[in-house]
């Protein structure tokens, strides 16, 4: 792949990304801009890489977190349309009747910023910028299985974390 198809293909992923993380278009444009420019004059040692997607996207969060920690900012994914479509994907099941009361749970995003770095980024990814499942798998460079994996254990984490009723609807389903 050359660098410029997989700038084309990525960019516009990684500035969603950059701004639900920064609160801010164009500081998040200026990152981005910067892991882009970082990957171009590295390319060939990230051609070298097992997964080019998943050494990249871990570029990029890199990046986002030493702007966020150069400014003492947690991250700013809280009260944005993606937080709110993401808790109505993840809980779903668990939560129908309290949608409504759950973006105001100031311990929601606590709870999602706990997990592990996998099923934080799985996270955001699938239920936040609403990425199919395959998608999400590629640019993190692992399989289907292990993304449906960190979901179920994501949600798992999180409703131990809140004090919420959890189960399975992939493994109910198999059931």
């Amino acid at each position: 792949m050359t660098f410029k198809a997989f700038h084309e293909f990525h960019r516009k992923l990684y500035m969603r990304y950059a701004h639900i993380q920064m609160g801010t278009g164009r500081e998040a444009e200026k990152v981005v801009d910067r892991v882009f420019a970082d990957l171009k004059r590295r390319w060939g040692h990230v051609q070298e890489q097992p997964s080019v997607p998943d050494y990249a996207w871990k570029t990029l969060r890199e990046e986002v977190q030493r702007w966020l920690d150069e400014r003492g900012l947690p991250p700013q994914v809280v009260g944005t349309g993606a937080f709110t479509k993401a808790l109505q994907r993840l809980w779903i099941h668990e939560m129908r009747d309290a949608l409504t009361v759950l973006p105001q749970e100031i311990g929601l995003y606590a709870a999602i910023a706990k997990l592990p770095d996998r099923r934080y980024d799985v996270i955001v990814l699938r239920f936040m910028l609403g990425m199919e499942e395959d998608a999400t798998a590629d640019y993190l460079g692992c399989d289907k299985a292990t993304v449906r994996s960190h979901v179920r254990h994501a949600r798992r984490q999180i409703a131990a974390e809140l004090g919420l009723p959890h189960h399975d609807p992939d493994h109910d389903a198999e059931q």
